[in-house]
């Protein structure tokens, strides 16, 4: 509905649409080093998974090379990844963590 003033100024309202940000699985990688329980220890610790669903998760990443975490939008992936990079290295552990567009 336009909007009239007295100057002969017309303002038209625009509608605009607006999407949900785009979302990112973050992702563990199997490797042949990294110990099973410290990859339950990640999903517990950064994805606030249970230990048998965290378990589940671990055996996937085991037996179809990789497993989703969870499903974020690109800021709080990006992050969960470093931070699962990070805890890995302090622990000598070669796991891989990435992150791709849902």
């Amino acid at each position: 509905m336009p909007t009239q003033f007295g100057d002969d100024t017309v303002l038209e309202t625009s509608k605009t649409k607006t999407r949900p940000p785009p979302l990112y699985k973050v992702l563990l990688l199997n490797d042949d080093f990294t110990p099973m329980d410290f990859v339950v220890q990640i999903l517990q610790t950064f994805f606030f998974m249970d230990r048998e669903k965290a378990t589940r998760v671990m055996l996937q990443v085991h037996t179809q090379g990789r497993g989703v975490c969870g499903v974020y939008t690109k800021d709080v992936a990006a992050t969960k990844v470093e931070q699962v990079l990070q805890f890995a290295r302090s622990h000598q552990h070669p796991l891989q963590c990435v992150m791709e567009e849902n």
